[in-house]
């Protein structure tokens, strides 16, 4: 289990059903199950192959009935009864597109690797919370989570939080942040046009969320 996967499980919480989607080797299922997190967990890939590698970790479970396997594209064949569902390592279009086709789901974990924004909004015009907006760094790559729930907005983000989110400024986003501003301001250089109006405005939304560092 890699560090960046140890680090996904943390954010889960005790349910009766987890859903791992496009589980991959399925071992946030098995954390799961072996840590009582939850009573039976599902797993799926639109990947038969992907599943099989799964099914090969969880075969135990899956004799004794505590998971059930599916190959499908998203929440296809996921039952929307599930608690809690974790969708990571994909990209944010790639989770909107899975929503879109099915539903947001009752509590989410999320990890895009890119298009983070554009997750975040989804969610917040579809009325769901954001509870945790966080980013950590895992073997010297920067990930975000977002976890939630439909439904119960109580959400308000800043252009800047929409861009980046709301993690710790003092902690990892703070380490994130200052790389991003570090690549801005290269790319700035050689700019030009609409290019460096949009790297401009990136920069100033950095420089906003880096005022909390002294706050």
């Amino acid at each position: 289990m890699t560090d960046r996967i140890k680090k996904l499980c943390s954010y889960l919480f005790k349910c009766t059903v987890f859903a791992d989607v496009g589980c991959d080797h399925g071992y946030c299922a098995q954390y799961a199950l072996e840590n009582s997190l939850c009573k039976k967990a599902v797993i799926s890939d639109v990947s038969e192959k992907c599943l099989s590698k799964a099914e090969r970790l969880l075969k135990d479970y899956i004799r004794d009935g505590r998971c059930r396997s599916v190959c499908c594209y998203g929440l296809e064949k996921i039952d929307p009864s599930a608690e809690l569902t974790l969708i990571a390592g994909m990209g944010g279009e790639e989770i909107i597109s899975i929503f879109r086709a099915a539903y947001i789901p009752q509590n989410f974990v999320l990890q895009p690797m890119k298009n983070v924004r554009e997750v975040r909004e989804y969610l917040l015009e579809q009325g769901a919370e954001i509870t945790r907006d966080e980013v950590f760094l895992s073997c010297g790559k920067y990930y975000f989570v977002l976890c939630g729930r439909r439904g119960g907005n109580k959400s308000s983000y800043t252009p800047a939080q929409l861009q980046y989110g709301k993690g710790d400024i003092k902690g990892d986003l703070g380490g994130f942040l200052r790389a991003e501003l570090s690549k801005k301001l290269d790319y700035l250089a050689s700019a030009s046009g609409d290019s460096k109006i949009r790297i401009k405005k990136d920069i100033d939304l950095i420089g906003e969320m880096l005022k909390g560092e002294s706050d």
